[in-house]
C-alpha cells in the first residue's frame, strides 16, 4: 500500500474498480468481449477524469485552504501556497503534521493555563490569609476598646499599640504586594550608579543594629573581604535586598549568634554572601524559598513578623539587574544567601 497517495493514484484505482465492475456487468448481458473491453476503456477514462477533477476541486483544494489557515494562524505567514506548489508536497500529509503540532502546542498551553490557575488560587488564598490575620487583630482590639476598655487606663494604651502594630503589618504587606506587581509588570526603572558595596553593607548594619542587639547577634564582615569594592547597580534597590537578607539572618539565626557578610571576586562580577548560624533550611524547601508567601515554618515565620514577600521581591530586584540570587543551607548549621553584582 502506498503511503500518502496522490489524487491521480486515488482516481486511477477508483476508476479501474468502476470500469472492471461495469465491464463484467456488460459482458454478462452481451457475452461480447469486444463490447466489454470497449466499455472498460471508456468507463475507465471517463471515471478517471471525473474522479481526478472532483478530488482536486472539492477535496484537495479544501484541504490546502485548511492547511493554509492553520499555518497562517500559527506563524502569520502567507507563503504556504509557494511551499506546496514549488515542492509538490502532499497537503494531506502536511495538514496531518500541522494538526499534530497544533495539538501538542495546545496541550502545552492548556497545561500552562492549569498551572497558572492553580498558582493564582494559591496566591489569592495566601493573600487573603495574610490580610485576614492583621485585620482580625486590629478589629479585635478596636472592638474591645469600644466595649469599655478605652476607659481603662491600664489596658487602653496597650491595646492601641497592638492595633497600631497590626496596621503597620498591613501597610507593609500592601507595599510589598505593590512592589511585586510593579516588578512583574516591568513598571520599575532602575537607577544604575557606581557605589561602594562595603560602605552600603556597613550602612545596613547600622539600620538593623537595634534588631541585632535584641537577639545579641554580632554583625561582621568577613576578614578576607576587601575594604572597598565598587559595583554598578541601583543602590536603593540593593540596599532593600541587603536589609531583607540581613534581617532574615538575624531573625532565624541563633540568639547570641552571628551574621557574616562576605565578598568574593567572580571576574566581571562580585559575589556577596550573607551567612547565619541558625537552624538551617531543609533541602526540600530550598527550590521554593523565593516564591511569594512561601514559608518553611508558617507558625514560626508569622511570629517573627514580615509579609512573606521579602525574598520574592529580592529575587525580582536581582533579575532586574540581570544578576542572580541563590541559597545554600545545612540543617543545624545555618544558611547562606548570595547575590551577584557587576563590578564598576
Amino acid at each position: 500500500m502506498i503511503n500518502n497517495p496522490t489524487p491521480r493514484y486515488i482516481a486511477a484505482i477508483s476508476s479501474l474498480l468502476v470500469s472492471v465492475l461495469s465491464s463484467v456487468v456488460v459482458f454478462l448481458f452481451t457475452h461480447n468481449y469486444a463490447v466489454a473491453f470497449f466499455n472498460l476503456f471508456v468507463v475507465f477514462l471517463v471515471s478517471y477524469l471525473l474522479f481526478n477533477y472532483l478530488l482536486r476541486q472539492f477535496i484537495y483544494r479544501k484541504i490546502k485552504l485548511i492547511y493554509k489557515n492553520i499555518h497562517r494562524f500559527k506563524t502569520e505567514s502567507s507563503s504556504i501556497n509557494e511551499v506546496l506548489e514549488n515542492k509538490n508536497q502532499d497537503p494531506i500529509e502536511e495538514v496531518g503534521k500541522e494538526v499534530m503540532d497544533w495539538m501538542k502546542e495546545n496541550r502545552r498551553e492548556v497545561n500552562q493555563l492549569k498551572e497558572q490557575a492553580s498558582y493564582r488560587r494559591e496566591f489569592l488564598g495566601n493573600v487573603s490569609h495574610e490580610l485576614k490575620t492583621p485585620i482580625q487583630s486590629i478589629q479585635g482590639y478596636i472592638h474591645t476598646l469600644l466595649d469599655g476598655a478605652l476607659e481603662d487606663k491600664k489596658v487602653n494604651r496597650i491595646f492601641l499599640e497592638k492595633a497600631s502594630n497590626g496596621v503597620d503589618r498591613l501597610v507593609e504587606l500592601v507595599e510589598d504586594l505593590t512592589s511585586i506587581a510593579q516588578f512583574e509588570s516591568n513598571a520599575v526603572s532602575l537607577d544604575f550608579q557606581k557605589f561602594d558595596i562595603i560602605a552600603l553593607v556597613n550602612e545596613v548594619f547600622e539600620l538593623v543594629e537595634r534588631q541585632a542587639e535584641e537577639k545579641k547577634v554580632s554583625l561582621k564582615i568577613k576578614k578576607q573581604s576587601p575594604k572597598v569594592a565598587f559595583v554598578v547597580a541601583d543602590k536603593s534597590k540593593i540596599r532593600q535586598v541587603l536589609i531583607n537578607l540581613i534581617v532574615n539572618a538575624i531573625k532565624y539565626g541563633k540568639k547570641k549568634g552571628f551574621v557574616i557578610v562576605g565578598l568574593d571576586d567572580l571576574d566581571k562580577n562580585l559575589l556577596l554572601e550573607v551567612s547565619d548560624d541558625g537552624e538551617g533550611i531543609a533541602a526540600e524547601h530550598l527550590p521554593r524559598l523565593f516564591e511569594r508567601f512561601y514559608r518553611t515554618d508558617k507558625g514560626r515565620s508569622r511570629n517573627e513578623g514580615g509579609s512573606g514577600l521579602g525574598l520574592s521581591i529580592a529575587k525580582h530586584i536581582m533579575e532586574g539587574h540581570r544578576q542572580t540570587i541563590n541559597v545554600r543551607s545545612t540543617v543545624g548549621e545555618g544558611s547562606t544567601f548570595g547575590i551577584t553584582l557587576k563590578k564598576a
